[in-house]
């Protein structure tokens, strides 16, 4: 006849030769992970994409512009290809009571800006001629710091 051999494992083992396991798969995969070598892009074609695309350095370039005794602060936020926003940096109520039509003008113009029109093509409407041309003048010098040179 055969013997019968019982063997008497405890719950506590198991459950800690499990957990040590799945740690030991855990740091292979790990491991495996951060040092596989990656498959790098060709560096002519890459070159070529961002060149093409990239026109602004992403960043949040200012520029002030004088409107009587006032000095107002232009912020503009741009992103590598496009402009994200175009704010007043603490624009004061008096000016806002002095010139009402600041700051529905620089709306009307993020409007545009963000829509991706060109500012050379933003159309300047009568009634604010002279705000709306003063304040592209202020963008456009806030954009000549975020342009990437060649």
């Amino acid at each position: 006849m055969s013997k019968t051999k019982i063997i008497v494992l405890q719950m506590k083992e198991l459950v800690y030769t499990g957990i040590f396991v799945g740690l030991g798969i855990l740091l292979i995969v790990l491991l495996f992970v951060m040092f596989y070598p990656k498959k790098e892009k060709s560096s002519d074609m890459a070159e070529n994409v961002t060149a093409e695309t990239v026109t602004y350095i992403p960043g949040i370039y200012n520029s002030e512009l004088t409107l009587g005794e006032n000095v107002l602060n232009l912020e503009v936020i741009v992103d590598e290809d496009q402009i994200k926003s175009v704010s007043f940096v603490n624009l004061d109520d008096t000016v806002t009571t002095m010139y009402p039509l600041v700051k529905p003008s620089l709306e009307s113009i993020e409007k545009e800006l963000i829509a991706g029109t060109p500012i050379d093509e933003i159309p300047i409407q009568e009634k604010s001629k002279y705000t709306q041309s003063m304040l592209l003048d202020g963008i456009k010098a806030a954009l000549s710091k975020a342009v990437v040179e060649e």
